[in-house]
């Protein structure tokens, strides 16, 4: 079996206050489940990865100078940004796209999977955000990054980025405010997803706990090539920076979710 690592952390300045994450940066897979039966080219598609994203992350957590924490393996495999009970963490198909490698699945594959990939990076996860709380003395700012795609069923997208939140607006309200402020882009605002999903990386790291977050999906066809990373990474550096800078965006309130009641 091919040792394959499920995470990558991105080393930065724990004292910053400020963690970014990337849940479907990769589109790898282990040797042992190759293609998963679908032919090469589904996996440069945005049902395998998030287009984009590792190079813009990379990019951020560089010039930020802070720790990021990047998932290795396709969401063709399991979806990290899914709860472990949620029916579509190993999808059987995407975006018309059958799964053959995922369907049938075993009870004991299922769990394996969450066992040797999903558990794995969540771990890093946590424990990256707790170091970052105990080396700054304060509730860390989370940003997670994703991307969507142009169009959806031939429909275009008109959004150029949105942010998805759940109920918890402190990271939410400045980071649109910061979008918009150029005024050259149209930013979603829970578009075209909701930010309210129970058991997925926000909602199970920063709502359940009450730190500061936001979800920022970017378009995938401007952030495609280097030019498009680097241009995006420019844009998004001074205001991620300045939302770290905000006292109030590092204190510690837990807010409800409309997905309905806590757990615990």
């Amino acid at each position: 079996m091919q040792d394959f690592t499920a995470f990558e952390i991105i080393p930065g300045h724990y004292d910053s206050g400020m963690v970014l994450l990337a849940d479907h940066a990769m589109n790898r897979l282990p040797d042992e489940y190759g293609r998963l039966g679908l032919a090469e080219e589904a996996f440069r598609r945005h049902i395998a990865y998030d287009i984009g994203i590792e190079g813009l992350t990379r990019r951020l957590a560089e010039r930020l100078g802070v720790p990021a924490v990047l998932g290795c393996f396709s969401r063709l495999l399991i979806d990290p940004n899914r709860g472990e009970d949620d029916p579509t963490l190993v999808m059987k198909i995407s975006d018309g796209a059958i799964i053959p490698g995922n369907h049938p699945i075993s009870a004991e594959e299922w769990q394996g999977r969450i066992e040797r990939f999903h558990r794995p990076y969540h771990r890093a996860v946590d424990e990256t955000i707790s170091a970052v709380a105990e080396k700054s003395g304060r509730a860390p700012l989370v940003l997670s990054l994703h991307s969507f795609t142009p169009a959806w069923k031939g429909v275009p997208r008109p959004w150029h980025a949105a942010v998805l939140w759940d109920t918890d607006d402190r990271a939410v309200r400045p980071l649109l405010a910061g979008l918009r402020a150029p005024g050259d882009l149209v930013i979603g605002d829970n578009e075209p997803y909701d930010g309210a999903l129970k058991g997925d990386t926000m909602y199970r790291h920063c709502m359940t706990k009450g730190i500061p977050h936001a979800l920022l999906e970017v378009r995938q066809d401007l952030i495609g090539s280097e030019s498009g990373m680097d241009a995006w990474a420019d844009r998004l550096a001074p205001i991620f920076a300045a939302l770290n800078a905000d006292p109030a965006l590092h204190a510690y309130r837990r807010f409800a979710s409309r997905t309905g009641a806590y757990d615990t």
